[in-house]
């Protein structure tokens, strides 16, 4: 039994776990103002806010997801809220609904509920609204009438109005001022008594499922499977039984499969999120670890203060608040963007069998051919880790694609370096693009070591590292294409790694 909030009314039902969230809203709950639209998770049209009780039992965390790529196993426990839920008495329009209409932010209005569904999740968000904020928060929204400079201004009328929104209790100010219903206030006890009313039950029914292959989500350009590449999410072989995380892969190509099937969920099992300091100099990730999780880890943004920069190249806000780690690995994408920056890192994965045997997998020797994985179909990612940086180590991440946010890299590129004096004392490179899995460019690393930090070494690398490659043509570009791409950001790497090189010389 599957039971959450849906709105202020609770629900419970046995619609298979694997079913779209939106389906359940639309069609059984009979709330259509959450729109069909790409059903891939690109258009935003379908945006609900996900409310997840903190662990202080006395707050509620609301994040933006996509509905048609959430699986409604995954709403057990929660506050799902449509559009429907926002709504103030007597047909007056919230904050957020009159910015836009203020602005001229909507004409056919097929796209608006999933702007004004991102913008109520930013106002309830406990951090500072900034502009810059409040315009990231639509990052995974698409207007096709209006063009985006009325949108921008709706963002900048709330930001200004969002400046008096209180650091403590902000959702009583919040419903004070009409962004949200005065229920919502009442949603940390509800769901906390739902929480101890279930004590568990959801998770007992899920693991009583036999372990699979895990092809749980991926973040590698929207968020989810190549599928519009022509590849497919069975990394190894066919499995009865998958994993199913954030659901950005497999509710993409197999929804209705899935739908008849059995499956377990992995999205909120007990230590399988978090980052932690671990032993002997490691950082450890749970594999149902978010990118948005990353992203907002003071952890892993002080051993890598860019990567709040690197993460936004990875798809939108709702993507990245579905989408794990472990899926984009598991994925097995040429071009995962977490997968690539992880590869840099050194990572490292843990893998599980149903008996409770585990063993460690460095992340390049999971990768065995195009969409093969060294690993039984039965195991599955229970962490990821990696050694930790020093503060003075080099790290950068790049990526070209056709636009910056919810799209497929046509080739992106990692590089990490630790310095000794004026030599390099270890290199990690790694490429995605340019090859049928996601390369350790091993040879190119080994290379590096022990040299000067010039551009000579830079284009002796790239002859190397372009020995090590080998793109095909595609719908992204030609192999020719590819190969330059690759050299152009092997220069942006090295750019970044020493300032005062020019791009003169490295040409």
């Amino acid at each position: 039994m599957i039971e959450f909030y849906l709105n202020d009314q609770p629900v419970s039902t046995n619609e298979p776990q694997a079913s779209a969230l939106l389906d359940f809203v639309r069609y059984h709950e009979h709330l259509t103002g959450t729109k069909i639209g790409c059903r891939e998770g690109d258009c935003g049209a379908c945006t609900v806010l996900v409310g997840e009780l903190n662990a202080d039992g006395q707050t509620v965390n609301y994040q933006s997801m996509t509905s048609c790529l959430t699986p409604l196993g995954n709403a057990h426990g929660k506050h799902i809220v449509t559009v429907e839920g926002i709504n103030a008495a007597a047909g007056e329009l919230t904050p957020v609904q009159k910015a836009i209409v203020d602005e001229g932010g909507s004409q056919c209005g097929f796209c608006t509920v999933g702007f004004v569904m991102s913008l109520t999740g930013h106002s309830l968000s406990d951090k500072p609204a900034t502009e810059k904020s409040t315009i990231a928060a639509i990052d995974g929204n698409i207007c096709r009438c209006t063009g985006y400079k009325s949108l921008e201004r709706a963002a900048a009328t709330l930001t200004a109005q969002l400046a008096n929104r209180p650091t403590q209790n902000a959702v009583a100010w919040l419903s004070e001022q009409q962004y949200v219903p005065a229920y919502f206030q009442a949603m940390p006890a509800k769901l906390a008594a739902l929480r101890t009313k279930n004590n568990g039950t959801q998770a007992a029914e899920v693991t009583e499922v036999p372990a699979s292959n895990e092809t749980a989500v991926s973040t590698s350009h929207r968020g989810h499977a190549q599928s519009q590449n022509g590849h497919t999410s069975r990394a190894t072989n066919a499995f009865a039984h998958p994993l199913l995380g954030g659901g950005t892969d497999l509710l993409v190509q197999r929804l209705e499969e899935l739908r008849e099937q059995s499956v377990r969920l992995v999205f909120d099992q007990t230590g399988q999120r978090g980052i932690r300091q671990g032993v002997a100099g490691r950082m450890v990730l749970g594999a149902a670890t978010t990118a948005s999780h990353l992203l907002e880890s003071d952890l892993m943004c002080n051993l890598l203060p860019q990567l709040p920069h690197y993460l936004k190249l990875v798809s939108s806000t709702p993507i990245r608040n579905m989408g794990t780690v472990a899926g984009n690995f598991i994925n097995a994408s040429p071009i995962g963007d977490l997968t690539i920056m992880f590869l840099a890192l050194g990572a490292y994965i843990t893998l599980a069998d149903p008996a409770g045997n585990t063993r460690e997998l460095a992340l390049p020797d999971l990768y065995l051919g195009y969409k093969k994985l060294a690993k039984t179909p039965e195991e599955q990612v229970t962490e990821i880790s990696f050694p930790t940086p020093f503060p003075r180590d080099h790290f950068n991440f790049e990526k070209v694609s056709k636009r910056t946010h919810l799209d497929i890299a046509s080739v992106n590129s990692a590089a990490w370096l630790r310095m000794d004096g004026d030599s390099i004392q270890a290199a990690r490179v790694s490429a995605g693009g340019v090859g049928p899995v996601p390369l350790y460019l091993a040879r190119t690393s080994e290379f590096l070591v022990g040299r000067e930090l010039t551009a000579e070494t830079v284009a002796a690398a790239n002859e190397v590292m372009q020995g090590e490659i080998s793109p095909i043509s595609d719908v992204r570009g030609t192999a020719e294409y590819k190969r330059l791409l690759l050299r152009q950001l092997l220069l942006a790497h090295f750019l970044k790694f020493a300032p005062s090189m020019t791009l003169g010389e490295l040409i």
